[in-house]
């Protein structure tokens, strides 16, 4: 037996998987108020917090704890966390495996750094999942999966810029010029963990143009993939992209999932993300 948990940010449903899947939340920040990232998450309430706040929102990683708490039982566990290069999340699954192992002895635990978020880490999870399903030892889940990361992609569209600025991530006179010239910056993982601008466009639809011309330069194989799509609020939009990926690149399927409150972060209210 074995059973996968992801964090909160992973943007996935459990209604996708074969075996047990367990969410360990984030804590996001709003001024003195705090929310849990899980599934009783009221989002328009979030939301509507974040926005009308003039402070940025902010998110926590989980506990050790709570990993913890997770890894009990007999079931070989595979973990799956946001980058480390964006939150703490992998360090306190790591140092909760450290703290199980001493104080229960012997199992089987591995926690995969994802080097993406959002829907990437949903479908680092789903070929989790399918090689449990496949009957693969322990071993050749954790070879297959880490090959799969390393081949991933993860690419963003933003439609505003509100959380990011008030964090202090963009430049309030930048992010303002950008949006009088209604430029859309293409944006994603760079491989290693962190995130990167690749382009950008003015105009929305000359952004998802671009963006999928990126996705057919960067990925002889589109076609056999399946492409993930997270979105904050837009689902319009997404599945107006994925019906562009369906007959422009004819990619393998398209799953798409709304993001929960630590991606809408980083996203806010339009965004949308796009992994395979």
């Amino acid at each position: 037996m074995a059973k996968i948990i992801v964090d909160s940010a992973s943007d996935i449903n459990n209604d996708l998987f074969d075996c047990p899947i367990e969410h360990v939340p984030l804590h996001l920040h709003v001024d003195d108020k705090v929310f849990v990232d899980d599934e009783q998450l009221e989002m328009d309430v979030f939301l509507e917090h974040m926005e009308n706040s003039p402070n940025g929102a902010k998110s926590a990683a989980p506990s050790p704890g709570s990993f913890l708490e997770r890894y009990l039982g007999d079931e070989s566990v595979f973990v799956v966390t946001l980058s480390s290069k964006l939150s703490g999340t992998y360090q306190s699954a790591v140092l909760a495996q450290k703290m199980y192992l001493e104080e229960y002895g012997k199992k089987f635990i591995h926690v995969f750094d994802s080097l993406t978020a959002s829907i990437g880490e949903g479908l680092i999870a789903l070929k989790i999942s399918d090689c449990i399903k496949k009957g693969l030892t322990n071993n050749e889940i954790v070879d297959s999966a880490n090959h799969f990361i390393k081949s991933m992609k993860t690419y963003f569209l933003l439609d505003k810029f509100d959380n990011l600025v008030k964090t202090g991530r963009i430049n309030p006179y930048i992010a303002k010029i950008a949006s009088l010239l209604n430029i859309k910056p293409i944006c994603g993982a760079d491989g290693k963990g962190a995130i990167t601008m690749f382009d950008k466009t003015r105009g929305y639809n000359k952004a998802v143009k671009r963006l999928i011309e990126i996705i057919r330069e960067n990925t002889p194989d589109i076609e056999s993939r399946i492409v993930g799509i997270s979105h904050v609020k837009c689902y319009e939009k997404a599945v107006a992209f994925k019906d562009e990926l369906i007959k422009t690149l004819k990619v393998k399927d398209v799953l798409i999932t709304e993001a929960k409150g630590t991606i809408a972060i980083y996203a806010n209210r339009g965004g949308f993300v796009v992994s395979f």
